[in-house]
């Protein structure tokens, strides 16, 4: 369950991978810069709290992780769900939830809960994504126009509306920054890509603004001076009411980290070639989210875009994920009084450019050309992302579409009456293959096509009723019949119990190994008759003959004796 892949790879590791380390992680360590700055901002608490998180969550992911080349930190996913805790529980009710979520994940990692992602729709995926993403660009617009408003409300609708009661307040020095800002982060890759765009356009913003004394907000005027030492670990205090308001939040930060955590991993995989230990990857969030807290760090998990930035730099093992928070640590201690000066317009215009990339406008549009169901989930996801609660917008989206997928798995299943002529032609369940086998009379077939579960059950006594004449023997084909749950069984069990007492006979044919351990474990087996219970068409017949003769011999000795 826990194997890091820092152990695995120091078994072979050279000097030159340490030269590709180094240079990947001092690259990735300068573009985390402003990104865990700008994330810390937008998340409602203080700049050096995300470089904290960056630091050491970076260097524990790393450390621990069971991806070669993931880089951990704090990342968009969690901007919105900060937010709302440190307005409603303040930074000791972020920090509890957060070492509760750290503990979860790392029960999840030891639970095997590793492949939970696979079970996850990506609609569901999709929707909070592209919300989060509405969410992010929607809290910048205060800072891109250097609006002046005291307090902005955090519901999305409110939001907007005292933007526009604002608009006579903008600030045109910052709409100039901002621009400026946005302009160089999207064309500086055409001149270089080895140096992030949002890093030169913090300089460049920050340079300006000090040069000509521009009146506009920056860190250092809202928020103080960065410190230049990580700080002491802290444990909050913690009482009852607390822990129990912190369970909901605590969950939430859990899944968003094991999902981009996961996901990160995957995509590294198929830029590198390699395969990632997911339970391990899960315990090590779990440690980076249960220590960095206690040094004021924010929730943190893998990071997509960096873990592409590390790979494409030359990174090959944990080392460049360690290198790259070392070197945020040095510039945090050398460099990080300079960071007080960096206008707020500036820092915007990153996480707008962050926003845009992660909204994955593309794949939103494209997933609604998919089936109606999917995009119901995916537009409802959406809504609720936005305009509720990204923990409700979770629960309601796989709630749905677990829903909708019953329902679509309903509609699949089937259940057909076919006792004239049947044919096989080369199916394995038939010992003989290309033959016409013929139905004896007074038997009626029925086939079940799809999974016998609770949400298709009520097919079979549908089939039942469609029958005019009560037959005297029952044949049932489930050979198609890939998985049966409590429901299914139990609807087996009434019919079969009420064709015994109406003396009919019923015979199973191709039953799957799923349903007849199914079976076995609720004693249907027993019930029907073992001997009832056959593994292809063609014996099921042999067997009916059998019943019918017994059935006739009965009669005429009932007959005689009457």
């Amino acid at each position: 369950m826990f194997k890091p892949k820092l152990l695995t790879t120091m078994k072979t590791y050279d000097f030159s991978q340490f030269v590709g380390d180094l240079s990947a992680g001092v690259i990735v360590g300068i573009v985390a810069i402003p990104l865990a700055i700008a994330f810390a901002i937008a998340s409602g608490v203080s700049p050096e709290k995300g470089l904290f998180t960056a630091i050491v969550a970076g260097f524990l992911i790393s450390a621990l992780g069971g991806s070669r080349v993931q880089i951990g930190g704090p990342t968009g996913a969690f901007v919105v769900i900060v937010y709302g805790i440190v307005q409603k529980h303040g930074l000791d009710g972020l920090t509890i939830a957060t070492i509760m979520a750290g503990i979860i994940l790392i029960i999840m990692g030891f639970a095997g809960f590793g492949s939970m992602i696979k079970y996850i729709p990506y609609p569901v995926i999709a929707g909070f994504t592209s919300g989060i993403a509405v969410i992010i660009f929607s809290s910048q617009i205060s800072d891109l126009l250097g609006l002046a408003m005291k307090e902005i409300p955090s519901e999305f609708i409110e939001k907007w509306a005292a933007y526009f009661s604002h608009l006579d307040s903008v600030n045109y020095y910052a709409v100039g920054i901002s621009l400026v800002s946005l302009l160089i982060i999207l064309f500086w890759q055409r001149i270089s890509k080895k140096v992030p765009g949002s890093l030169v356009a913090l300089i460049v913003a920050t340079v300006a603004a000090a040069a000509f004394d521009l009146p506009v907000e920056t860190i250092g005027s809202r928020f103080g001076q960065i410190p230049s030492t990580l700080p002491m670990p802290h444990i909050p205090r913690v009482d009852f009411q607390t822990f129990r308001a912190m369970i909901q939040p605590a969950f939430t930060i859990a899944l968003l980290a094991g999902i981009e955590a996961l996901l990160s991993a995957v995509v590294a995989d198929g830029m590198i070639g390699d395969k990632h230990r997911s339970n391990t990857e899960l315990i090590a969030n779990g440690v980076a989210n249960l220590v960095a807290p206690l040094f004021g760090g924010i929730p943190a998990t893998g990071a997509i875009a960096r873990t592409a930035t590390n790979i494409k730099n030359g990174g090959k093992t944990p080392v460049a994920g360690i290198v790259h928070a070392l070197t945020l640590l040095f510039i945090m201690l050398f460099f990080g009084k300079w960071a007080s000066y960096i206008p707020l317009a500036s820092l915007a215009a990153v996480l707008v450019v962050v926003a845009y990339n992660m909204s994955e406008w593309r794949s939103f549009v494209a997933l609604l050309r998919s089936p109606r169901s999917d995009v119901i989930v995916l537009l409802l996801t959406f809504s609720l992302t936005v305009l509720l609660d990204l923990t409700v917008a979770i629960e309601i989206g796989m709630v749905m579409a677990a829903f909708l997928f019953v329902r679509r798995m309903a509609h699949v299943t089937q259940v057909n009456v076919i006792t004239s002529g049947i044919e096989d032609a080369m199916e394995e369940e038939s010992e003989n293959v290309g033959i016409k086998m013929n139905v004896p009379k007074g038997v009626e077939v029925y086939e079940i096509n799809g999974p016998l579960f609770f949400g298709a059950a009520h097919k079979f006594e549908e089939a039942l009723s469609q029958v005019d004449k009560r037959p005297r023997l029952m044949i049932i084909r489930m050979r198609y019949v890939p998985a049966i749950d409590s429901t299914g069984l139990r609807m087996l069990d009434q019919i079969v119990r009420k064709s015994q007492k109406q003396k009919i006979g019923v015979i199973l044919s191709g039953v799957q190994e799923q349903p007849m351990h199914a079976m076995e474990q609720a004693g249907l087996l027993d019930l029907i008759g073992r001997e009832n219970v056959c593994t292809h068409f063609e014996a099921a017949l042999r067997q009916a003959e059998k019943l019918l003769q017994l059935m006739e011999n009965s009669r005429q000795v009932d007959e005689k004796a009457g």
